[in-house]
């Protein structure tokens, strides 16, 4: 390993890393031995390897390692690199796993970790049936010659995969009398490079016009094409040109240099605009696509950003690209053709009326499962405006369980990914929607003026949850599912598909990220001009950071670093608020032309909030509730806001986490507790009366829209259910003009209705549409005990003069 070979390695290799943090995504013990596994022995290899090692602060593989005064080397390898006229792979050191293993036999003091190091020259998966014309690249275990074409033409494009570590000590306490256990462990890193390797690049790629033959002769869309010339009087021939076309429409056509192009483009508009991207429990679905799972990405969706950011954070993390399912809307030049060669396909907003574009895209979507692509959808459809998760569609989860039929033995993990950040740019283009405006038509022009904002758009935010096992859950949900023909056509169905729809938005909110700016937006939302003391603004931020970390409402939610203060600097430099100083000290507010976009932002985060700000308003409202009557009370309002806001506790879970709130705002000294006549009962403390309403004024405006409902209900002569969302849109839309409400979601009727549907679920409204009228009374008695005096005059004057207005027509 001269000096030569070093200086040419250091300007002709950059590699990307994965993890980024081996320590920590990979929990290495730094103070216990480390032996570096890779797949060929090769000095460009562990000469890369050293200088990433370093770069990591980990162990340097080319420094031996001293044990029990023996010293060996720090990384072993399966295979030699092949002999130059030869085609025969060769393997390594045979006796390097005997010889690690040996060390641990009849001494436990020693513990070798073993960590597997996958590096990859390139990731171009390349395409099926088709021979490389520079075969050179392509060699297994190259020799000399293959490698120096390598590093040439793509030490560019090289990833460093660092892997789970094995500790040996536990294999030989486990297996250490198997004769066999050094050729069994042999074997097994040959699976796991393997493995690696899919992981990483994925599949081949189909050729596209192999592709469109294949898929045309399908029995599938061979059906569909006699029936649509049914049912059309067209000839087969017209027919099958209309499937040809919805397929050349819908299909993508990958391009593994486009994706290093614009990897390259975004990796510098991500430097330019944002001041860091934050990755979290990315190494989750790295362990999944490794043992073999389709994966299926679903983010949020809140910017068009999104999809760019996906897909440039998954390629940069080490896998494969997904094929990503984009609105038609978005297939205009230049842009369609190159989100196309990026890997997405495109899809209409809906099939209905037309069987053979829904057969041509079943099929193609089953042929990406086949074929074991990844896979990025958008469950909420469109874009959030309010910043609010939208129910999930469940079209083409539908599908996906569908695949899966066609598929069963290959297993499928359901990604729900929450994306974030501290400015989206079309905000303002929504809240001008929301207040009217026409939606503007996707083109080229206004994909150009985005480029006019590119700026500080302070951090963004991709937070990788909880895998759903789409089998597991299916099994939970639907117990016969594997017994029955076609689960899409059985009658539970429905109900199996909305719930891995609610399961879905759900951990994407247990996946959330706290960041400045929606923080601070959430507390001076809450206040009643939207304006605090600097001094009143950290006290609440502190005491929220601290509600946050200490009552955790999910393990992968992901906080801001720093204290209070520093959170508050980065809100401000986004120059989101005014900033007023005077003799006694700073203040702090919003301009009331802002106040609604700081609603997108608040919107972000406000279920996190959701169970304690319920907690202190029921206190609030009722000095000296005991702890029973608290329970009595959530247990009421909980299951409405879960439903709307996506809490992922059922009842039992909600009040064990609720107690922890409780207990946690006593420790805080905003709630005390006095224990008499055996009951528990709770207070607002007098010094912290402020902190307390701040707090409970987050869920204000959510008790004011459920009132609006449930007036309405309660009237002698209720109106129609199917008139009831409109009739309340209207109602808080003339409160919200009355007291200022600013925030978008409070009169949109899709969030009525989601209460709405949930009233009926609850059983306070039966099948037959009828009001259960003592249940229902109970409910408004408590939404009106929560609501100022104020509030509660004009809710009830607003409907009056609507029922006066409906009288007169």
């Amino acid at each position: 390993m001269n000096f030569l070979q070093r200086f040419f390695l250091k300007h002709l290799v950059a590699s990307k890393t994965v993890p980024s943090c081996p320590q920590t995504d990979l929990q290495l013990d730094l103070d216990k031995p480390i032996v570096y596994a890779l797949k060929t022995l090769s000095s460009s290899d562990l000469l890369t390897l050293q200088r990433a090692c370093q770069k990591l602060n980990l162990p340097d593989p080319l420094t031996p390692l001293a044990i029990n005064q023996q010293s060996i080397n720090r990384f072993v390898c399966l295979n030699k690199p092949k002999r130059l006229f030869s085609k025969a792979p060769r393997k390594a050191y045979e006796d390097q796993f005997r010889v690690l293993l040996e060390l641990h036999q009849n001494n436990e003091d020693i513990d070798v970790q073993l960590v597997p190091v996958t590096l990859f020259w390139g990731r171009a998966p390349g395409y099926e049936g088709h021979k490389p014309w520079f075969s050179i690249l392509r060699a297994s275990s190259p020799n000399w010659i293959n490698k120096a074409f390598t590093i040439l033409f793509r030490g560019r494009d090289s990833l460093i995969r660092f892997s789970k570590p094995l500790s040996l000590q536990r294999l030989n306490h486990d297996y250490g009398d198997d004769p066999n256990l050094a050729t069994k462990l042999e074997k097994i890193a040959y699976t796991h490079f393997t493995r690696q390797k899919l992981a990483a690049k994925g599949p081949k790629l189909p050729q596209r016009n192999k592709m469109r033959q294949d898929l045309l002769a399908s029995d599938v869309i061979h059906q569909a094409i006699v029936k649509a010339s049914q049912e059309q009087n067209i000839s087969l021939a017209e027919a099958e040109k209309k499937a040809t076309r919805y397929l050349d429409e819908i299909a993508s056509d990958f391009s593994y240099p486009l994706v290093r192009l614009g990897d390259k483009i975004l990796t510098w508009v991500w430097n330019r605009i944002y001041q860091g991207i934050m990755v979290n429990n990315a190494e989750t679905v790295r362990n999944l696509a490794h043992k073999g799972h389709e994966i299926v990405f679903l983010p949020c969706h809140r910017s068009h950003m999104d999809y760019l950011l996906l897909s440039s954070i998954i390629y940069q993390q080490g896998m494969t690209p997904p094929h990503i399912a984009a609105g038609v809307n978005l297939n205009f030049f230049p842009a369609g053709p190159i989100f196309r060669r990026g890997g997405a396909f495109f899809i209409r907003r809906t099939f209905k009326g037309n069987p053979l574009y829904a057969s041509v895209f079943k099929a193609y979507l089953s042929y990406l499962f086949s074929k074991g692509y990844s896979l990025e959808f958008f469950t909420e459809g469109g874009r959030s405006r309010t910043g609010r998760l939208l129910p999930a569609k469940t079209g083409m989860l539908g599908m996906t369980i569908e695949a899966m039929q066609n598929t069963p033995n290959r297993p499928i993990a359901l990604i729900p990914i929450c994306l974030g950040y501290d400015h989206v740019m079309e905000v303002s283009t929504y809240m001008k929607e929301l207040q009217g405006q026409k939606k503007q038509k996707e083109s080229f022009w206004q994909v150009l003026s985005i480029t006019k904002k590119l700026r500080n758009f302070g951090q963004g935010f991709v937070n990788f949850g909880e895998p759903i096992l789409l089998n597991q859950f299916l099994d939970r949900a639907h117990q016969d599912w594997r017994d029955e023909g076609n689960l899409t056509e059985s009658a539970q169905f429905p109900a199996t598909i909305t719930q891995l729809g609610r399961e879905v938005m759900t951990g994407i909110n247990r996946a959330a990220a706290v960041n400045a700016l929606p923080l601070c937006s959430l507390v001076l939302l809450a206040s009643k001009r939207h304006t605090l003391s600097r001094e009143q603004l950290l006290t609440q931020l502190t005491s929220y950071l601290s509600l946050l970390s200490e009552v955790e409402f999910s393990p992968l939610v992901s906080l801001p670093q720093g204290d209070a203060d520093s959170v508050l600097q980065a809100a401000l430099s986004m120059s989101k608020f005014r900033v007023y100083q005077d003799c006694l000290g700073e203040i702090i507010s919003i301009e009331p032309r802002q106040s609604m976009l700081l609603t997108f932002y608040r919107n972000n985060i406000i279920h996190l909030f959701a169970l304690p700000a319920l907690i202190a308003s029921l206190v609030q409202h009722d000095e000296g509730i005991t702890l029973s009557q608290l329970e009595t009370n959530l247990n009421q309002l909980y299951p409405l806001i879960k439903a709307e806001l996506f809490l992922p506790w059922d009842s039992d879970e909600m009040w064990q986490q609720g107690q922890k709130y409780l207990a946690h705002l006593v420790q805080l000294g905003w709630l005390t507790c006095e224990i008499n006549a055996n009951a528990e009962r709770y207070f607002s403390a007098n010094l912290h009366k402020t902190q307390i309403r701040l707090l409970a004024n987050i869920i204000d405006e959510t008790i004011q829209r459920y009132h609006i409902v449930l007036t309405l209900l309660q009237r002698d002569q209720p109106v129609e259910l199917k008139t009831l969302a409109q009739q309340s849109t209207q109602i808080a839309e003339r409160l919200a003009q009355l007291h200022g409400i600013r925030a978008p979601e409070f009169f949109d009727v899709k969030v009525l209705q989601i209460f709405i549907e949930q009233l009926q679920a609850q059983q306070y409204i039966n099948e037959q549409d009828q009001v259960n009228k003592s249940a229902l009374h109970e409910l408004h008695q408590l939404t009106r005990s929560l609501l100022s005096d104020e509030v509660l005059s004009t809710i009830e004057h607003t409907i009056a003069n609507q029922h006066q207005a409906d009288s007169c027509q």
